[in-house]
């Protein structure tokens, strides 16, 4: 079977959390990063929700692709499940990404369930900033996770306007 990718979009692209043997900028076509899922755990509680990213269907979206040793794979599934899978508002998919080189390869992604209770769908600017402020979880304050991961991907060299805007309103 041979190594395999996996495509990471969020934190996972500066806390994979597992072993990895290669690291690759890429694009994924078809989908995009959106603070489109509802957090009633980490970054959030069903009292005050927040809001966490996820991939929706539509645009583009440039990550890291993360190539995992053949041996690790089991290993490395389950940790992704256990890490992705704990309310199943994300469903696993394997997408094909285009690596900065341009070489194309299939890798495993976690694509929002757009039938899902926690899926928020598509919100502007000041509404996803008004949800995410005030908003606190088991890993913290909401605002804490949009500035986080602006910070990350500007470091990175991604530019995400939308959620820079968001990030802008939050309190």
């Amino acid at each position: 079977m041979g190594d395999f990718w996996v495509f990471g979009y969020g934190s996972l692209m500066w806390r994979p959390g597992f072993a990895h043997v290669e690291t690759c900028r890429a694009r994924l076509n078809g989908f995009h990063r959106s603070l489109c899922v509802t957090s009633v755990i980490y970054r959030g509680s069903p009292e005050r929700p927040g809001l966490v990213l996820g991939l929706d269907r539509g645009g583009s979206c440039v990550g890291l692709a993360f190539r995992v040793p053949q041996e690790l794979r089991d290993e490395v599934l389950d940790y992704l499940r256990g890490r992705e899978l704990v309310t199943n508002v994300y469903r696993e998919r394997m997408v094909p990404v285009r690596l900065k080189d341009g070489g194309n390869v299939e890798a495993v992604t976690y694509v929002v369930d757009r039938t899902h209770g926690q899926y928020a769908g598509a919100l502007d600017q000041e509404t996803a900033a008004r949800i995410v402020s005030g908003a606190v979880g088991r890993a913290g304050p909401n605002e804490e996770y949009v500035h986080n991961t602006v910070g990350h991907l500007k470091a990175l060299g991604i530019r995400d306007h939308w959620l820079e805007d968001v990030a802008r309103r939050v309190s």
